[in-house]
């Protein structure tokens, strides 16, 4: 898997974790809130007064089916209002704590693993890849692959993997038409056309993977250079 792959996966976790969590504390405040209006209202009509006292808490306690609540919620009375208005309240903390947050626990356990993964898998890719790097493009001499930035192996067909080879081994990165063709094609009296080919076939996968275009002079010489950024 690419690294940009394995990071969507970690930010769509991430986001998956923190939606069901929220989900749970939303679909439990309704919850809360339904009950603690319930009760008030059986309560204010047993009471048949505006006054909040003991007994006004107690009965309201009662009343309360979530049976978490009860000495956790307050009662409120609105003083701006002219007409008695009573409020039934309680915290986000004790919100929280009554939700289900069980799936979001387990969505960021596997959150957690995978971004330990990632990274694990990032420091190991980077400590296997030590050879020669040159625009973003790595040729690892150990086991004779080219690997882009992200850690991936960029196939080559034979013919490509050996002239990157010579591309990554000349002076400058630059190499001489005849010098290319007499390598690659000793026995081939005219290779122009074939070393046209490949160079037009490698060209896209080059730039693909790296910072890294094939310049041409005049046909007489390639160079492998990395791309100028425009403003």
């Amino acid at each position: 898997m690419k690294r940009k792959h394995a990071l969507i996966v970690l930010f769509a976790l991430i986001m998956t974790s923190v939606l069901t969590s929220l989900g749970s504390y939303q679909a439990t405040g309704r919850r809360v809130a339904d009950d603690m209006n319930r009760a008030l209202a059986l309560t204010l009509a047993e009471q048949q007064t505006n006054v909040i006292s003991q007994d006004t808490i107690r009965v309201f306690n009662s009343h309360l089916q979530i049976a978490e609540l009860r000495g956790k919620a307050t009662l409120a009375v609105d003083t701006r209002s002219p007409q008695f208005k009573a409020y039934a309240r309680c915290s986000e903390a004790t919100i929280f704590s009554l939700s289900d947050q069980r799936p979001a626990a387990l969505l960021w356990a596997a959150t957690v693993l995978w971004a330990l993964f990632v990274w694990h898998r990032r420091e190991r890719i980077v400590q296997a890849i030590t050879g020669t790097t040159y625009g973003g493009l790595t040729y690892q001499e150990s086991d004779g692959l080219f690997y882009a930035e992200d850690g991936s192996r960029v196939q080559l067909t034979p013919m490509q993997q050996r002239l990157m080879e010579m591309f990554f081994r000349a002076p400058a990165h630059a190499l001489q038409k005849s010098d290319i063709c007499d390598s690659l094609w000793p026995k081939k009296p005219d290779a122009s056309e074939t070393l046209y080919t490949l160079i037009r076939r490698l060209k896209p996968v080059v730039e693909q993977h790296s910072q890294l275009h094939i310049a041409s002079d005049r046909g007489k010489a390639y160079r492998l250079e990395i791309k100028q950024i425009e403003d």
